[in-house]
């Protein structure tokens, strides 16, 4: 009789906490918890909102009748500790404190799936798991470099369910994900697009670093000078929040709720007209960046995650960019599933779940030093 086992998988995103329960293939159930920035702020620190997020994630499995005893292993979405290959990792104590600690340099909330499935697997005595968090780091070379010695460009990205849908992309052609050049963008409270070429993720941008296109929460690239002009009437710490939990729309309209927003748009509201559609207009730019990195050589553009549920951001990707490739939507995400399907794996000894190194995947540049 083939065993069955129960996952809880945990999910934390810029403005949400989703949670899903599967028994093998079986999804059980899902919900997604929304905490709109204001919430969120009250806590200093990201590594703050875990007794929150906590609560919330046993609250809603009290809501389906499901004893958090009953749960064999806990999988939580991961980022912030050292660069890692993807795959399925084991967390152990070194992932965790790590994590905690964000040596790799992001504070980026889908480090709270590690630390929220550790603190589970602590209290209930099971194992615990994640699967190609935010910094896999798969970049080429020419990614890494900047015009500052010392400072470098790493991987910090979506790279969970930009993976997923790739994949998924792939299957429904009857190929694999290494066979294509795709560029996909994440679209949700936060953004990132990538460069795929032939299962390797080699270019995107840094989105919780101030990079690419402004969010929901992030208020992406920024001109330095006009930063440091601004950081002279306000702290480094304010700054570092507007990065990931305060820029964006959260700065410029004073909330994080999106639907909010495009109501507005829908009346004819001119300063949320402006916003919406210039955040549409740089998650264009970047995916012009990616095709370039791609030298014009892209089978698809894949348009993923929250935000899709709204046309317009695909009307309006699709007639700056839809010359470069043809267009394809997965609106939310497939992160639910991968996390859960990858582990499976795993636990049914079809694959093996790699140790965390606490160290990089990239040490510097081959015969380089600078």
């Amino acid at each position: 009789m083939e065993k069955i086992y129960r996952m809880l998988i945990i999910n934390p995103g810029s403005t949400s906490t989703k949670i899903s329960v599967f028994e093998n293939e079986r999804h059980l159930f899902e919900k997604s918890c929304f905490h709109d920035a204001p919430v969120l702020l009250q806590y200093p620190h990201v590594n703050d909102q875990v007794p929150f997020r906590y609560e919330v994630m046993l609250n809603a499995l009290r809501e389906e009748g499901i004893d958090p005893a009953s749960i064999d292993v806990a999988v939580g979405r991961g980022g912030s500790a050292c660069s890692q290959p993807g795959g399925v990792t084991r967390i152990d104590e070194k992932l965790y404190e790590d994590t905690v600690a964000a040596v790799g340099g992001s504070e980026h909330p889908a480090k709270l799936g590690v630390m929220l499935a550790w603190k589970f697997a602590r209290e209930f005595h099971v194992e615990a798991y994640t699967l190609n968090p935010t910094n896999v780091d798969e970049y080429c070379d020419y990614a890494r470099l900047t015009g500052i010695r010392g400072v470098y460009r790493s991987s910090h990205s979506h790279v969970l369910n930009q993976k997923a849908v790739a994949e998924a992309h792939a299957a429904s052609l009857g190929k694999r994900y290494e066979d294509f050049r795709f560029i996909v963008a994440h679209i949700d409270g936060g953004i990132t697009v990538s460069a795929h070429d032939h299962g390797r993720m080699i270019d995107g941008n840094m989105g919780a670093d101030g990079e690419g296109a402004f969010t929901p929460t992030r208020i992406g690239s920024v001109p330095v000078l006009a930063l440091l002009d601004y950081l002279e009437d306000h702290s480094l710490e304010d700054v570092r929040r507007m990065c990931s939990r305060s820029g964006g729309f959260v700065s410029l309209y004073g909330t994080s709720n999106s639907d909010t927003i495009h109501d507005l748009v829908l009346q004819g509201d001119p300063k949320a007209s402006l916003v919406w559609h210039t955040m549409i207009y740089q998650i264009c730019k970047m995916i012009g960046e990616m095709s370039a990195v791609l030298c014009g050589k892209v089978d698809a553009i894949l348009l993923t995650g929250g935000l899709m549920r709204f046309d317009d951001i695909t009307e309006g990707i699709r007639e700056r960019c839809g010359w470069i490739a043809p267009i394809h939507v997965y609106p939310g995400e497939m992160e639910q599933e991968a996390l859960a399907l990858s582990t499976l794996k795993v636990l049914r000894g079809q694959a093996e779940a790699m140790t965390y190194s606490g160290k990089p995947v990239w040490n510097g540049f081959e015969g380089i030093s600078f």
